[in-house]
């Protein structure tokens, strides 16, 4: 997309043939959101591998865990709540009495093989595709701020526990619907419509009797992606002042997130401390 006149270009053309303005390097490029390896895995991004080790790392800690501490056998496939709660899920009376750190940590958390598996095979596609757009400082924006208004519709609709990576999967369909709203063209017309059908078809299957699915966070998830995402734009050139102010929010979003989990486990430490006398 030309940087100057916001027209859809090839990524050949070193001049707008629009406006005729010197095309450079995309800033999404620029901005840390190039493949790992070298490229040798090119369609993954840093901030998407990164959330899915995290994903990973804990669905792993919350398995063993739920086996050892808890003599659930099988943890692979369905993590009692008991552990989730500890390690972080979401539950409205710990976020009413202060702990209001649930609402990040509980966006990390999954409770069983076969949740992890499809939230990541979504997180790979999709969030390689945002990360690409939008630069990997408003990825980090748009995830973070998902997730926790995600959780906090959740809070106010239901007491019960919740985790997942669903809220913050629904804010990036809803950061590519503001892409599509944003750029009016045909191509961008596309865009806006299937994933808008990406959105319906969620919530629909959520709404499935039998499902333990939480519908209110990917709500709140897709309300604060899609207006991260309309707010913020895409990226413009390195250095400019819009990106310094990104780059900052990013690092804010990433601070807060590793406090959070931080505070998780010094309560975690103190509540296992308590169940052990």
């Amino acid at each position: 997309m030309c940087p100057h006149c916001r027209a859809f270009i090839t990524t050949k053309d070193k001049v707008c043939p629009y406006c005729n303005e010197t095309v450079g390097p995309r800033a999404a490029e620029r901005l840390g959101g190039g493949g790992l390896l070298g490229g040798f895995i090119p369609h993954a991004r840093f901030v998407t591998m990164l959330i899915l080790v995290i994903n990973f790392g804990l669905y792993a800690a919350t398995t063993l865990y739920s086996m050892q501490t808890m003599g659930n056998g099988s943890a692979v496939l369905d993590i009692d709540m008991r552990t989730l709660f500890l390690f972080g899920a979401k539950y409205r009376q710990a976020i009413a009495l202060g702990q209001w750190w649930r609402l990040i940590t509980a966006g990390f958390l999954h409770g069983g093989l076969l949740h992890i598996l499809m939230n990541s095979w979504v997180l790979f596609d999709l969030g390689a595709q945002v990360e690409e757009i939008y630069g990997a400082n408003r990825m980090v924006a748009i995830y973070f701020v998902s997730t926790v208004l995600g959780f906090y519709a959740s809070t106010w609709w239901s007491p019960s526990v919740s985790v997942g990576a669903s809220a913050g999967l629904f804010g990036l369909i809803g950061a590519m619907i503001a892409l599509g709203v944003l750029h009016r063209s045909a191509l961008g017309d596309a865009i806006r419509g299937m994933y808008l059908r990406w959105a319906i078809y969620g919530l629909l299957f959520g709404m499935l009797p039998g499902l333990a699915i939480d519908n209110a966070a990917h709500i709140g998830g897709l309300a604060g992606g899609f207006a991260v995402a309309y707010v913020c734009g895409l990226p413009r050139y390195p250095g400019s002042t819009t990106e310094r102010v990104w780059r900052i929010v990013a690092y804010l979003c990433a601070g807060v997130t590793a406090f959070s989990f931080f505070r998780m486990f010094t309560w975690f430490v103190s509540a296992s401390r308590q169940m052990m006398q």
